[in-house]
């Protein structure tokens, strides 16, 4: 299975359920800076909302929130901090974590999704 695609194919699932599900405005996918990338970019009631997506078959290894380390979280808050520079967004923030689980892959018509608010600081 292409990891590349199977991940970009989570973010798509992610990005659909934030806006849909849970009613958020999609700000940016896939923003890159030197010092990483940043998945998902969202607003949730006036909070900036930067989002890790991590897609997996299923969770017999470890559950995909687990992938995010001590260096990915460092790398997203640095990106984070770019960020709001750049576009000058005072406003609060929180980093999230949304697992995506498809056990077909790419072809997984209703994977389960599972979403962590607030699932680490910025420091």
């Amino acid at each position: 299975m292409n990891t590349k695609l199977i991940g970009r194919w989570g973010e798509a699932a992610a990005a659909d359920y934030l806006k849909k599900k849970k009613g958020w405005k999609l700000l940016g996918l896939g923003y890159r800076t030197r010092m990483g990338e940043i998945d998902l970019i969202a607003e949730d009631r006036g909070t900036l909302v930067f989002v890790e997506v991590k897609t997996r078959k299923d969770e017999s290894f470890a559950q995909a929130r687990e992938a995010v380390t001590g260096t990915k979280r460092r790398r997203l808050l640095a990106a984070a901090e770019l960020y709001m520079a750049k576009y000058g967004a005072d406003r609060p923030a929180r980093f999230d974590v949304v697992e995506v689980y498809a056990p077909e892959g790419v072809e997984t018509k209703k994977p389960q999704i599972n979403h962590i608010e607030n699932a680490f600081s910025g420091r």
